[in-house]
């Protein structure tokens, strides 16, 4: 007998698992986004907003729902974009059936996150139009389009992101920079693009310093501050520790730059790290007027790594100055009845008193202390000629810094001079062909000169601060 095959037609739609035969119309959304706030960029945002509007408004089977937008956001990522994930979350809750979008790169340029959000639509019965490619991502060849545009789309953004890394990395190595002047204390923005000096802001960062070097820690220096009604760099009424310490630690106040502090190890991420090496770093010396002289500033640097070792915490004069005879421990302020206003009192105690030590020496009154640091200072001063002339013949003796800026000047040229062949020898194994071998066992042996002259040059440079603070 002859066979008899029939076919009996789908009902329900795979995707969406309503009736095939249903005239329900499908629920549909457009999304538009520019990724800088430029004024072209802007018109182009405005047009697609009120095409997207009108295409779907214009057709019978279609139920508008929303135009989702994001302005001046980068397609490498969907993290930040507040209306994309708006969008999916709108589709992913039964309210969107059809998003309509410009192209492939306007939804996302990041490969991963552009399959990974249409399978998760599709899964939910929601199909994506991309009108440019004529993709629709229901069809049976949508995905396999898609993922090839997608990584289209994902190499253009790579190349956009090494054009800008490579424009900014051309102006660093000239020594071209600029400064988020709005959260930036003491600097405004000169008229020729430079820094000049905010004397207002300016008068504050030079009290940061002086109190610093006057014996009081970051945390006092901010709650005075706050207690003063001075407004933090962001215009806040609250400083805190960490802005203080940002402060007295960054070079711009004594004039100079150090650029490429931080970079972005990945264009997709665009996560900013702590350059600890990974990329170059330029400095530029006195490349505008500076707030704080340079010896000013190396003297902060030296006391906070001096508070640093020492695990000192400055309040008064005598912070991080009172040494114990028995172990040699920093002696630290403490707050005896803290809670008892009647018998409340600050002593001075050696920090190791209470660890594995337990060290005897008794506490110390301010008033004790206060008593010996004058009665010292009087016997200085009825010896103070003797004093004087002995502390002369020492620093005649101890304090000459010639060889030592001459050895620094060297080193400072073996340092530059080595960098630049290294950077050229870099450059060269990019554009020619080279055995890979040679290349890197000269490149090794270039930066092992670099990090030498680099090393020495610091630890001269460290010397030669020490004498410049003991000749003063």
């Amino acid at each position: 007998m002859a066979q008899k095959v029939r076919i009996i037609p789908a009902t329900i739609n795979r995707a969406t698992s309503a009736p095939i035969a249903a005239q329900a119309k499908r629920k549909v959304a457009g999304y538009a986004r520019v990724s800088t706030e430029l004024e072209e960029q802007q018109s182009s945002y405005e047009a697609q907003v009120s095409y997207y509007t009108e295409y779907i408004q214009g057709r019978d089977d279609w139920e508008f729902v929303k135009v989702y937008t994001d302005e001046g956001i980068s397609a490498t990522s969907t993290k930040h974009r507040e209306g994309f994930q708006q969008m999916v979350a709108d589709a992913l809750a039964g309210r969107i059936d059809l998003i309509v979008t410009k192209s492939v790169s306007r939804f996302a340029r990041n490969t991963v996150d552009s399959l990974s959000t249409i399978r998760e639509l599709k899964e939910h019965g929601t199909e994506v139009y991309f009108e440019k490619e004529n993709i629709w991502t229901f069809d049976s060849k949508g995905e396999l389009l898609l993922t090839i545009m997608s990584s289209l789309a994902q190499e253009e953004s790579r190349s956009i992101s090494e054009n800008v890394r490579w424009g900014q990395r051309k102006k660093i190595s000239d020594g071209k920079f600029s400064l988020n002047y709005k959260h930036f204390l003491g600097y405004d923005k000169g008229s020729d693009g430079g820094l000049v000096i905010n004397e207002a802001q300016a008068e504050v960062v030079r009290r940061i310093y002086g109190d610093f070097l006057a014996g009081m820690s970051p945390y006092a220096i901010a709650r005075k501050l706050t207690e003063d009604g001075i407004p933090s760099p962001a215009g806040k009424p609250r400083w805190n520790d960490l802005t203080i310490k940002r402060v007295l630690s960054n070079e711009t106040y004594m004039g100079d730059k150090l650029l490429q502090k931080t970079y972005s190890n990945d264009f997709l991420d665009k996560t900013r790290r702590k350059n600890e090496g990974q990329v170059p770093q330029v400095y530029v010396e006195g490349c505008h007027e500076a707030i704080i002289p340079a010896r000013t500033f190396r003297r902060v640097q030296e006391e906070i790594e001096r508070r640093k070792n020492c695990h000192a915490s400055g309040g008064t004069i005598f912070s991080a100055k009172i040494f114990c005879g028995d172990c040699g421990q920093m002696y630290g302020p403490k707050v005896w009845h803290s809670k008892d206003a009647r018998y409340r009192r600050t002593v001075w105690q050696c920090n190791s008193k209470w660890g594995g030590h337990r060290c005897k020496t008794s506490h110390l009154t301010e008033e004790e202390i206060q008593q010996g640091f004058i009665k010292a200072v009087n016997k200085l001063l009825a010896i103070r000629q003797e004093v004087i002339a002995n502390l002369r013949e020492v620093q005649a003796e101890l304090g000459g810094t010639e060889d030592l800026e001459a050895e620094i000047a060297r080193l400072d040229n073996e340092r530059t001079v080595t960098g630049k062949l290294l950077q050229e020898l870099i450059d060269q194994n990019a554009r020619v062909a080279q055995d890979q071998t040679d290349y890197q066992q000269r490149s090794d042996e270039m930066f092992a000169r670099f990090e030498a002259a680099e090393k020495a040059l610091a630890e001269a440079q460290k010397s030669l601060r020490q004498k410049e603070r003991h000749n003063e």
